[in-house]
């Protein structure tokens, strides 16, 4: 998952196409996923850039601290023969812009060249174009492209698992639902302590009715990130739909008091906005002679 925390985490609690905090039917399910791409053609006498370690730290730096900077500095090393080092560090320029159709080709071209190269770094490289199109909301592309990653044989253990649930969110979102799960299962097996899978299993055993999944993988989440906002408004949730809104209450303060400013803050003020309104509802029905 690399470069794209702020993806994953906004990725990993939507797991419909609209509110990920309500609830909404799901997605028909996808067709089936396309091809594992292939390297597209190069000119013949394709030759391996040689690795500037040096250059493509400077590089991300600069794209880290000033992206249009960063864009032009990759595009000037791949004009000097920079080859998918500079692609690498254009893709993650253009990441930082939230430019992420252009990241995506950025990387899928790093990730093409790399093959050709037999360059280990492809794997990441194809990980990183999925993350950038699912950016996008093209899931079925992305899917592809994590599939790439895969195809590559060269990711292990934790890493292997993020890769899983990087495939995950992409199926959640393409409304795979049942391929997702088996996804989960197998990121929670080879990355067991990365919160983000537990709460994304979470979130879609809820959506999908499986209220007691969805709350030990909840509380898996919490125990590893107790902290979060996103486990604490998703705790909430999960006890809503089981009907204990005293436990929903104590949950959607919490993700508030942990952080009080931005959506997730905005989502628990709304979800206790609607509870208190449906109290006060229940009040005056009761009240009524």
């Amino acid at each position: 998952m690399t470069i794209f925390p702020a993806v994953l985490l906004l990725a990993a609690t939507q797991v419909g196409p609209a509110d990920a905090n309500a609830l909404p039917p799901l997605p028909a399910p996808a067709p089936a996923e396309a091809e594992v791409p292939k390297p597209g053609p190069r000119a013949s006498g394709f030759t391996a850039p040689l690795a500037d370690e040096a250059r493509f730290d400077a590089c991300m730096d600069t794209a880290t601290d000033d992206p249009k900077t960063g864009i032009v500095a990759a595009n000037e090393w791949l004009i000097a023969g920079g080859g998918y080092f500079a692609r690498h560090c254009l893709g993650f320029a253009y990441s930082k812009e939230g430019r992420w159709a252009a990241a995506a080709d950025a990387f899928v071209d790093a990730a093409r060249d790399a093959e050709l190269a037999r360059d280990k770094r492809a794997a990441n490289l194809w990980t990183q174009a999925g993350n950038a199109m699912l950016a996008t909301g093209d899931a079925d592309k992305a899917l592809t492209y994590f599939d790439a990653a895969l195809a590559q044989g060269v990711a292990q253990g934790l890493l292997l698992g993020e890769l899983h649930l990087d495939r995950a969110r992409a199926l959640v979102v393409a409304g795979q639902t049942d391929a997702a799960e088996i996804a989960l299962a197998e990121a929670h097996k080879l990355a067991p302590e990365d919160p983000l899978a537990w709460l994304l299993s979470a979130t879609l055993a809820r959506r999908l009715g499986k209220l007691e999944r969805a709350q030990a993988d909840i509380d898996i989440a919490a125990r590893l990130a107790p902290r979060d906002p996103e486990v604490a408004l998703e705790a909430g949730n999960i006890a809503a739909s089981a009907g204990k809104y005293d436990v929903a209450r104590r949950n959607w303060t919490q993700a508030i008091e942990i952080r009080p400013e931005g959506p997730i803050a905005r989502t628990a003020r709304g979800h206790l906005s609607d509870l208190d309104r449906a109290e006060a509802e229940t009040a005056e029905t009761t009240a009524k002679p």
